[in-house]
């Protein structure tokens, strides 16, 4: 099997399973996984995870976004995700996602301290927010990019979501997974401070519904 091949049923498989724990939501939210130096797979624009093929998957040249094989048409993501690939050699997937509680912590515009040890191994010391912009611009991969640092792996964008980089894709999704409980434990921790903002009832109340 090709690289080209076991990136595109890499994507798939990952896919699905980002989905079956809810940091996919609907449509929302997509990834990408480097070939090689030239190349990267991603996701299809507003595709049904559960109803995606390996033919669905887009490969596009990381320096130009030229689409070089796929039936579907690449995320409108794909210049953020060529951005930071570029951006960190070392990481060989990217992944953003509209995860609800870290999604959540995005409307308060600040960023995340990050406590656990693994997650601090993983992530970094403090998961930055980046400037709101448009989904889809350029404008936005410019922003992120901006942030991008090799001892950070998690990055917010500001009323939107989370982009979390790995060396692996099962890297990034740990990434994912951690962020999303560093970012419950601080809602938690500013619930406890302050009980009766509604913001921080609505969201936790949302983990139990």
């Amino acid at each position: 099997m090709s690289l080209e091949q076991q990136a595109r049923e890499a994507v798939v498989r990952t896919a699905v399973q980002l989905a079956d724990q809810g940091f996919l939501a609907g449509v929302g939210g997509n990834l990408a996984l480097r070939i090689d130096a030239e190349r990267f797979a991603v996701t299809p624009s507003a595709s049904d995870y559960y109803a995606m093929s390996a033919d669905d998957i887009c490969v596009l040249r990381l320096d130009s976004l030229e689409q070089l094989s796929g039936h579907g048409k690449p995320s409108v993501e794909s210049g953020l995700h060529a951005r930071v690939l570029q951006a960190r050699p070392d990481c060989w997937a990217s992944v953003h996602t509209h995860q609800p509680v870290a999604s959540a912590f995005t409307l308060l515009d600040r960023p995340l301290p990050v406590y656990s040890a693994e997650a601090r191994q993983l992530i970094g010391g403090e998961v930055p927010m980046c400037a709101y912009a448009p989904s889809g611009t350029r404008w936005l991969a410019a922003n992120v990019g901006k942030q991008v640092r090799p001892e950070l792996n998690a990055y917010l964008m500001r009323n939107h979501g989370a982009v979390c980089l790995g060396a692996t894709l099962a890297d990034a999704c740990r990434v994912v997974e951690l962020l999303e409980q560093e970012a419950v434990r601080w809602f938690r921790q500013a619930l406890a401070a302050e009980p009766d903002n509604l913001l921080y009832q609505h969201t936790l109340a949302a983990l139990n519904a």
